[in-house]
């Protein structure tokens, strides 16, 4: 790992997911986790004030970035949270089938290597019933913009981390075995190509459904 990445991207992604139109939309999807929480990506832990402890019975916060767990642990002591944290990838999560009841993904499928194999292993460790919460920023409907989210993803990755500006979030959801039950999107205020937002709900799709 270069010093960029390991000094850095930690400084330059806290700073960019802490801005206020992001953290408006942290505001309207993390209170929603209830029961045994899985949040895939916690990174320096951003959404971490944003829980509504009377809802929580255990979090677990898997990130593979093991240098941003410093900011993300004085983030659980600040809002008095209790965080058990993986230091794994989320294309092999290493949990029991049907162990969870909410799993919730904000601002990390863009950067997910594989994010279909991660979303199916989303959906193995959420039980019957459970919810996957997501928020996350993708392809936008102007095909002007999408044009220029095409040629600034190969010049932005290394920039950030792995980050993609132009993944379909709802294709890649249903790819993953899930199927949205609410789903609201727009562009959040800031550079088109970069802001455009998916925030809402899905639930494992039936055998056999599509």
């Amino acid at each position: 790992m270069n010093l960029y990445d390991r000094y850095l991207l930690p400084t330059l992604i806290d700073v960019l997911c802490g801005i206020k139109p992001v953290q408006r939309q942290r505001a309207k999807i993390v209170p929603r986790a209830q029961g045994r929480v899985l949040e895939i990506g916690i990174g320096t832990g951003r959404n971490l004030p944003f829980y509504d402890k009377s809802r929580l019975r255990q979090l677990y916060g898997l990130d593979p970035a093991a240098q941003m767990h410093p900011k993300a642990r004085q983030r659980m002591l600040d809002a008095g949270l209790e965080v058990e944290l993986l230091e794994l990838p989320a294309e092999k999560i290493p949990m029991a089938d049907a162990s969870f009841d909410t799993v919730i993904t904000t601002f990390t499928l863009c950067t997910i290597p594989d994010a279909v194999a991660a979303l199916r292993e989303m959906r193995r460790v959420l039980k019957p019933g459970g919810v996957l919460l997501f928020c996350e920023h993708g392809t936008a409907p102007d095909a002007s913009v999408r044009r220029w989210q095409d040629r600034l993803t190969p010049l932005w990755k290394p920039l950030a981390g792995g980050c993609h500006l132009n993944r379909d979030i709802p294709a890649l959801l249903r790819e993953g075995g899930f199927r949205i039950v609410d789903m609201e999107q727009l562009y959040l205020p800031g550079p088109r190509p970069l802001t455009y937002n998916y925030w809402g709900s899905a639930v494992a799709m039936e055998a056999g459904s599509a």
